[in-house]
């Protein structure tokens, strides 16, 4: 079938919207009509360079949608069923899955790729070329097909525009400050970079309890969204938040540090490193540099017992914590509308990056026209 997408062909491009031909749902995949897609950041990285993958690629990863095809043996999900689409598989059995860390499940080797688990493209262009697909879906599209596990059923009654979001960005966020920086009742939570993923990191830390949470941005408009959505005090450097920080914890630090900035350098995590306490948690989520060297004293490491970790996907497991976001969403303890700034077409998806590089937006949402 022909189905309309946004494309990136080589870095540094724009993307642009064409139409492309989608192939049918091999075994143990499916068809789903996209409804609506996160305009992610890190749908930026492959334009950028920062994440290196095959490209040319169509676009997107955090979408929400219908089954609308199932191909053999298809056993996760129904036709007409409603999809939060999950950006890394979850095969539910390697040694990764079976522990209860499905966000880093075997199956998300050679997504660099775009190409399927049987290592086959599902997208072409017009004169029958392969086009491979971010994170194995290509949510800028109105249609795609993946691996049905790279789907996490919800229910019918959840909006779309509001269920693409916790398909990438608030679950990363909302995870990397529950489960990556293990945030604890009364404790003191540095937020560093309050955009799509960060603005969530903030609501988790809320929800997990801490008694400050200090949003770290240069942006004025995203002090004053943290600052609404659960943020007790906010910044536009971490300069600027230490003193209060100190004020707060006897001189000692931040009990964690999550960083969720646009683009990481090992300077900015050595920031946050040095901002925590004795034992304190920095949990790092940004993409970015791939130089390596981080700023961080081995010495400061070693001695005061610090922790430095990487959290991918929130460290969650999607099919259990997205539908639990979504009752929490459906409870008022989780705010989700508020967090779409503006609607974009297929078309206007240069615009969308504009504006987030621009800080417009908390998150811009891609709503397709079928």
């Amino acid at each position: 079938m022909e189905v309309r997408g946004a494309v990136v062909r080589a870095v540094g491009d724009k993307w642009t919207a064409e139409t492309l031909t989608l192939a049918e749902p091999g075994p143990g995949e499916v068809r789903i009509k996209v409804m609506a897609s996160g305009l992610c950041h890190s749908d930026d990285h492959i334009v950028t360079g920062d994440s290196v993958v095959d490209l040319p690629f169509v676009g997107g990863h955090e979408g929400s949608g219908i089954i609308e095809a199932v191909g053999p043996g298809v056993t996760r999900v129904r036709v007409g069923d409603h999809v939060a689409t999950a950006y890394l598989p979850m095969c539910g059995v390697c040694t990764w899955c079976a522990q209860g860390m499905q966000y880093i499940c075997d199956n998300g080797r050679d997504v660099q790729t775009g190409y399927m688990l049987d290592g086959t493209p599902r997208f072409f262009f017009a004169d029958g070329a392969p086009c491979g697909a971010m994170q194995r879906l290509g949510t800028f599209a109105n249609y795609l097909v993946t691996s049905q596990e790279q789907c996490v059923r919800i229910d019918d009654d959840i909006p779309f525009e509001v269920a693409c979001l916790v398909a990438c960005g608030v679950t990363t966020g909302w995870g990397a400050a529950v489960n990556g920086a293990a945030v604890r009742p009364r404790e003191t939570v540095i937020v560093m970079g309050v955009g799509g993923v960060g603005i969530n990191a903030v609501q988790g830390a809320r929800h997990a309890g801490a008694m400050h949470v200090v949003a770290v941005d240069p942006v004025a408009f995203k002090r004053e969204s943290a600052l609404r959505l659960g943020a007790t005090h906010a910044f536009a450097s971490i300069g600027e938040a230490m003193p209060f920080v100190g004020s707060v914890t006897n001189g000692q630090g931040a009990d964690a540090a999550v960083v969720t900035v646009g683009r990481v350098d090992g300077g900015i995590i050595g920031e946050a490193f040095s901002a925590i306490r004795k034992e304190g948690r920095c949990a790092v989520v940004s993409i970015g540099s791939h130089e390596p060297g981080i700023d961080v004293n081995p010495l400061e490491l070693v001695v005061y017992a610090k922790t430095l970790r990487g959290v991918l996907f929130g460290n969650a497991n999607p099919t259990r914590d997205i539908p639990k976001l979504l009752d929490y969403y459906r409870s008022g303890h989780l705010v989700l509308d508020d967090l779409i700034t503006r609607r974009y077409t297929v078309e206007q998806v240069n615009e969308a990056y504009e504006d987030m590089h621009a800080g417009r937006n908390l998150r811009g949402v891609l709503v397709h026209e079928h």
